[in-house]
Formats: C-alpha cells, sequence, structure tokens
C-alpha cells in the first residue's frame, strides 16, 4: 500500500512560481517510476511531468517544457514538481502518481500505468 499526500499548491500571480511536493509512505519508492498529472474545471485529467524510479529519466507534456521541473529525494521518499513561469492555463488540481506495479520503470505519460494517486492540491494562477 502507498499514500501519496502533495502539498504547495496556492493562489499565485501570472509568471511567478510555486514548488509541489508529493510526500510517498512505503519502503520501495526508490524503486517506482512517479507522475504529476492535472485537472482543470471542465476538462480531463492530463500529464504533466514523469521521473523514473532513479531519477536520471525525466518526461514532460509539451505545454510545461521548458517552464516545470520535475524531481525526486528517494532519501525523503519525495517527489516534486518546480513550476515557473506559470499561465492562468496552468490553473488546475495537480495529483501525484505512484507505478508501483512495474518497479524499476523509467516512467509513462499514461494515466492507467499508475496505480496509487494523491488527492491533490489546488493551484490557481491569476491574469
Amino acid at each position: 500500500q502507498v499514500q501519496l499526500v502533495e502539498s504547495g499548491g496556492g493562489l499565485v500571480q501570472a509568471g511567478g512560481s510555486l514548488r509541489l511536493s508529493c510526500a510517498a509512505s512505503g519502503r520501495t519508492f526508490s524503486s517506482y517510476a512517479m507522475g504529476w498529472f492535472r485537472q482543470a474545471p471542465g476538462k480531463e485529467r492530463e500529464f504533466v511531468a514523469a521521473i523514473s524510479w532513479s531519477g536520471g529519466s525525466t518526461y514532460y507534456a509539451d505545454s510545461v517544457k521548458g517552464r516545470f521541473t520535475i524531481s525526486r529525494d528517494n532519501a525523503k521518499t519525495s517527489v516534486y514538481l518546480q513550476m515557473n513561469s506559470l499561465k492562468p492555463e496552468d490553473t488546475a488540481v495537480y495529483y501525484c502518481a505512484a507505478d508501483s506495479a512495474n518497479p524499476y520503470y523509467s516512467g509513462s505519460d499514461f494515466d492507467d500505468d499508475y496505480d496509487y494517486w494523491g488527492h491533490g492540491t489546488q493551484v490557481t494562477v491569476s491574469s
């Protein structure tokens, strides 16, 4: 069983920055690929970023590439999303997800590949 708790969301002006954190339980966190997804009101959940179990590979949606950075600290069983140059269209609930079923995997942009999800943290970017 894996529990994921996101934090760091809030209200920020366009052009600003936020850093999301996701604290994970579980002794085998270091073997999980991790991802961030988001869902805006009235829209489907979409992929934001993913990171491999080692942190050696990262993947980004085109809409956030160059602005967002995903990272992880396996010693702290945590994954982070640094968001810079935020835009109003980044407004959404952001979810952390873990792929525990495929240990030592490189990561995925497909939400069905993730079997544990946090409850989400709201990010609101004002114009």
